[in-house]
């Protein structure tokens, strides 16, 4: 027997002395409610209605259980509206600072189509763990090697200008005698601040023989972005970003680097409804769903973008030569070998 419908129907029909009004103000109907007293009459070993064709009245023991009854029922309406103020409130996630606008507000409204209302905390890597200690937030993607991580977000180089090659090499922005100029730099945000990233890209920039100051972490994507455009620079970054900042992006030649992300939270239960509900939603927004390969260049110009200059010499490290065919025409007709812009 359910014991708090009985009840509920007790209390309604003994309020308006007629199971007819009673089924009515309690949503069942005339035989459901008669059949729900039975059974409590029942259950309690009590009659607790006298019941007539003209009217329907408590009897003593119903005068003095139909308090304890209404309790019952306020206590379990209480609960449903506890429970349902719960179901619907929104679930914190901390995310990666570098996801844009359109991303995010994309992962709100996918989350909440199924069923999963959000509240994004948006934070470096290091903030997003403290999130979980300080329950700023119930559910964060924690930056992990991608060799241990749920989703890899592949890495390559981003600038203004189409290189015109299919990966991009470290190497050819090793400072040479005849090169003017500052020596070109690749930017890391802080989202790549991190030892599985930031030190094996470090590793890389040394062994290739690139100055200390070659490689730096600025403020943030923005701020990365922003030593980018205007300079013949180079953004660390995802296809995603690239795309959405108007960069031409090229996946890094001498090594694969990604960025690794696992889902952390202090109940299990929130991690595994965002991981069921959320992980292809998540990973299309941080881009983890598209090969590099299939990823476009972006073909808009970014604010500050430079006239590609005419001497071959300034453009041999990261762009065709000004005398070679256009690399979408010839594609394929070219070997991959190539097309990548390999050190001379």
């Amino acid at each position: 027997m359910d014991l708090v419908a009985a009840c509920r129907a007790f209390v309604h029909v003994s309020e308006r002395g007629s199971f007819t009004l009673g089924a009515a103000a309690a949503q069942m109907s005339q035989s459901v409610a008669s059949r729900r007293v039975a059974a409590l009459e029942e259950h309690l070993g009590t009659r607790l209605l006298e019941r007539s064709q003209r009217r329907t009245v408590l009897t003593a023991a119903g005068r003095e259980l139909l308090p304890g009854a209404r309790r019952l029922v306020r206590a379990a309406e209480v609960l449903e509206h506890e429970a349902r103020a719960v179901a619907g409130r929104p679930l914190r996630l901390a995310v990666p600072d570098g996801c844009g606008a359109a991303a995010l507000a994309g992962l709100v409204a996918d989350a909440r189509a199924r069923g999963v209302p959000l509240r994004l905390l948006v934070a470096p890597p290091p903030e997003r763990a403290e999130s979980l200690h300080t329950r700023e937030a119930r559910v964060a993607l924690l930056a992990a090697p991608a060799e241990d991580a749920q989703w890899q977000v592949e890495l390559g180089l981003a600038g203004v200008t189409d290189p015109g090659v299919r990966k991009l090499y470290v190497e050819t922005l090793r400072p040479r005698r005849r090169d003017s100029g500052p020596a070109r730099r690749i930017w890391l945000q802080p989202e790549d601040d991190v030892p599985h990233v930031r030190d094996r890209l470090g590793r890389l920039c040394d062994a290739l023989g690139l100055r200390p100051a070659q490689y730096a972490t600025a403020e943030d994507l923005p701020a990365a972005a922003a030593e980018v455009y205007g300079t013949r620079d180079l953004l660390l970054c995802s296809w995603l970003e690239a795309e959405e900042l108007g960069l031409h992006w090229r996946p890094l030649g001498e090594l694969p680097l990604a960025r690794g992300y696992v889902l952390g939270g202090g109940e299990q239960a929130d991690v595994d409804r965002v991981h069921d509900r959320l992980g292809a939603v998540l990973a299309r927004r941080l881009g983890a769903d598209a090969p590099a390969a299939d990823a476009p260049a972006a073909a808009a110009p970014a604010p500050g973008t430079p006239e590609a200059p005419a001497s071959s010499g300034d453009t041999a490290t990261t762009t065709a030569r000004a005398d070679a065919p256009d690399a979408a025409a010839s594609a394929s007709d070219t070997p991959a070998e190539a097309t990548e812009e390999t050190p001379r």
